[in-house]
């Protein structure tokens, strides 16, 4: 889009906004800070201002758009249907069109997203890189030397989880007989690296159900990183990527394992509104839950009983964008004896939201504490989330008090019980 475009579509949609005032109370943003500029009605009013030429950009302008999550949770309220997911998209696009960023800032932008996170092979090598770094007791003794608090880095540090070996997926994982059908798994960037050990569980328990699981190699990172920094282009080239690498003739459907990534993926008919293949690529997509809670299981397949507390964590792309927050629930309720917990103020964000957990490290750590001050009352044995983000920023504020809670996402559970029920039979028989 060029600038003109970017400052048409913010006046337009800002212009949808009646002023109401009923976004406030639902801003996590907003509700810490009680400032209307940290609140949907005053940056919508900012980007107004500013695409109308009303507003010079500053950096105290630019400083208002950036705490906000894009959690999206004034939507859901919205009388007026503002799109601010699209809004606070294009404002932060003008805001990157108009500004030049210093040359610093530029070449660790382009290097982390441009020739990182959207080339699966370099990330995987990184992943390597830095797990042996973590491995070899090189991470302990830079620890111990405060060499990474000289550099800048120990924050960046902290927040590294242990890195598993990295997996090289294959192209097809074949179901069990009967056949039930064919379905493409996005493994994301992010997923990819940290968490491959849900991915495999996902690819357990949907072949356990009769589904190929076929992984497109070319497939890459899901735009939103890039979209969400207002590099649309970028963006776009991402989600052009992903809709040419998947067969969406053969797929009954393409499943998402990061709430945030199945999000984005679910828009990409709006952000590629001219590619009917797009069209066709977000219809299929469903979140891993929203599938396995709403297709039939084989009696055959049995979960073990689990008699243990689970709280259940709501991250704002399943429950805002994807509007399938109770799909995990659904389906974690399949395991018999199982007790369901959900976090207490599961319509606020958690902080994490993408790279916000890391660029916006005050306010990400502050709208955590009350889901960690839940967790200690509540105390359950498991805490499950369906995005990475959110399980990375959880797992780093639960490390940081000590709290034992395993963190995981509700497709391992599911799996692990899965696992411990096909060995009893196993037994039995």
């Amino acid at each position: 889009m060029t600038v003109t475009d970017l400052e048409s579509a913010i006046r337009d949609e800002a212009g949808r906004c009646v002023a109401c005032g009923l976004c406030l109370p639902h801003c996590p943003t907003y509700r810490k800070t009680r400032t209307e500029n940290e609140s949907p009605r005053g940056r919508i009013a900012l980007m107004h201002a500013m695409a109308s030429g009303h507003l010079p950009l500053t950096a105290r302008l630019e400083s208002h758009l950036a705490l906000c999550l894009a959690c999206r949770n004034c939507e859901v309220v919205c009388p007026a249907m503002v799109n601010y997911g699209r809004l606070i998209d294009h404002g932060r696009a003008l805001i990157e069109a108009r500004r030049a960023r210093p040359l610093a800032q530029r070449l660790i932008r382009k290097i982390a997203m441009d020739k990182l996170i959207a080339r699966p092979r370099r990330l995987r090598t990184i992943a390597n890189i830095l797990r042996l770094y973590q491995r070899s007791g090189l991470q302990w003794s830079l620890r111990k030397t405060r060499l990474l608090g000289l550099l800048g880095l120990s924050q960046w540090d902290a927040k590294l989880p242990p890195l598993p070996a990295q997996t090289k997926w294959r192209p097809v994982y074949p179901g069990r007989a009967p056949k039930r059908g064919d379905v493409g798994l996005f493994i994301g960037c992010v997923t990819s690296i940290a968490d491959g050990q849900t991915l495999m569980a996902a690819i357990r328990v949907l072949n356990a159900l009769g589904y190929d699981v076929h992984i497109p190699p070319r497939q890459t990172c899901c735009g939103a990183l890039h979209q969400h920094a207002g590099e649309l282009t970028k963006a776009a080239a991402l989600m052009q990527q992903n809709v040419a690498a998947f067969d969406t003739d053969r797929l009954d459907a393409i499943i998402s394992i990061a709430s945030g990534c199945g999000a984005m993926l679910s828009e990409y008919n709006d952000c590629l509104q001219d590619d009917p293949r797009a069209q066709i690529f977000a219809s299929k997509t469903q979140d891993i839950s929203h599938f396995l809670g709403d297709c039939e299981w084989p009696k055959e397949v049995s979960l073990a009983p689990l008699a243990a507390r689970i709280a259940v964590h709501d991250p704002c792309t399943l429950t805002n964008v994807l509007r399938h927050e109770d799909k995990p629930y659904r389906l974690l309720e399949k395991i018999p004896a199982v007790q369901l917990c959900p976090l207490p103020e599961n319509n606020l964000c958690c902080g994490a939201s993408g790279t916000y957990f890391l660029t916006q490290t005050e306010m990400a750590e502050e709208l955590r504490t009350s889901k960690l001050e839940a967790l200690k009352q509540i105390v359950p044995e498991v805490l499950v989330t369906s995005n990475i983000g959110c399980a990375l920023h959880l797992v780093d504020g639960i490390r940081a008090i000590d709290l034992n809670v395993e963190v995981l996402h509700p497709v391992a559970l599911i799996d692990r019980q899965l696992r411990v029920g096909t060995e009893k039979c196993g037994k039995e028989t």
